[in-house]
């Protein structure tokens, strides 16, 4: 079938419209410059500053990283062993590894937020679904001790 030149018109416009959404929503991660190391430790270090030049040399001389970095290149900066035997590495890395967000803690996100509003929920079940916040974290409230803090307002 052939597309109006309307339709392509819209279709132009809702792409840009999304292009325009994701540039304003990932404006952070957009302009962050990655150093080349961090995504290919084991190649040419020689822009680099003397300090992260040392590490890197002494990364590419460790064959037994070298082989985990080439079967598991994703996980490679999440290893015990990499903040302690590369610190100046390490402490340059991890403020770009904390950019991106697991594809785990995105689908929780979406998850938490997705859940209230299907129809697995009635309206009596919204006060079930919790601050969103506590759902996307480990932290659990000691109710107890809140109950404790609260103190009763008595009415006039």
């Amino acid at each position: 079938t052939s597309c109006q030149e309307d339709d392509v018109s819209t279709y132009d416009q809702h792409l840009n419209g999304i292009y325009s959404d994701f540039e304003s929503r990932f404006e952070d991660i957009l302009i962050l410059v990655i150093p080349p190391w961090i995504i290919s430790p084991y190649g040419d270090i020689e822009e680099t500053n003397v300090i992260i030049q040392e590490e890197l040399t002494e990364l590419s001389t460790n064959e037994e990283l070298m082989v985990q970095f080439k079967n598991r290149y994703q996980q490679f900066g999440l290893q015990k062993d990499i903040p302690v035997t590369y610190p100046v590495l390490w402490n340059i890395a991890r403020k770009f590894l904390i950019s991106f967000p697991s594809s785990y803690l995105v689908e929780r996100g979406f998850s938490a937020v997705t859940n209230p509003l299907t129809k697995k929920r009635n309206i009596l079940d919204i006060i079930s679904r919790g601050d969103l916040r506590l759902i996307l974290t480990k932290l659990t409230p000691n109710v107890d001790n809140l109950l404790l803090k609260h103190q009763v307002h008595p009415s006039h």
